[in-house]
C-alpha cells in the first residue's frame, strides 16, 4: 500500500517505553487534525498492544517493539509487532476477560479495549516466533 506518510520505531520491550510509544502515535497523527477523542482512543489502542507485546510476547525478557504508523487520507493504519513467543490460540486470547497470566492480575481486555477504540483490528501470530497487531480507524471528516 502507497501511504501519504509513514513512520516506524523499534525500542525495547520495557514498561517504561510504553508511554513513548503513545506519544509517538499521538505526535504522528496530530497533523491529520484529529479530535482529542480520536487522539486518546488510538493512544488506548497503541498502548494495549505495547503492553501485550511486552508482558506476553517477551514475558518481560529481552526484545524489541516495533511501531508502524501510516495514513491515506483520514484512515489511518497502525501496527505493533513483537519477535516473542507468539500466541497459542488467538481467538481464545481475543475473548473478553481472558488472560494467560491471571498470577499477575491482568484483566484479560486488552483486545478487547483495541477492538472498541479502533474500526479493525487483526492478528497475526506464530508460536515461537512473534506477533503481529494490525488497527485501522478512519478519522473524521471536516
Amino acid at each position: 500500500m502507497q501511504f501519504d506518510n509513514e513512520a516506524r520505531v523499534f525500542f525495547s520491550a520495557k514498561s517504561e517505553n510504553e508511554s513513548f510509544a503513545r506519544l509517538f502515535a499521538a505526535g504522528f497523527l496530530t497533523q491529520l487534525d484529529p479530535t482529542i477523542s480520536e487522539l486518546t482512543d488510538v493512544k488506548t489502542a497503541v498502548s494495549e498492544a505495547v503492553t501485550n507485546a511486552i508482558i506476553h510476547g517477551y514475558e518481560n525478557d529481552i526484545g524489541m517493539v516495533e511501531l508502524f504508523c501510516g495514513y491515506v487520507g483520514k484512515h489511518i493504519y497502525i501496527e505493533v509487532a513483537d519477535t516473542g513467543k507468539g500466541i497459542e490460540n488467538v481467538e481464545q486470547a481475543r475473548e473478553p476477560l481472558y488472560t494467560s497470566k491471571p498470577e499477575m492480575e491482568r484483566s484479560g481486555m486488552g483486545f478487547t479495549i483495541m477492538e472498541t477504540f479502533m474500526e479493525n483490528v487483526r492478528i497475526e501470530s506464530r508460536v515461537g516466533e512473534g506477533t503481529r497487531i494490525f488497527m485501522e480507524k478512519t478519522l473524521a471528516k471536516e
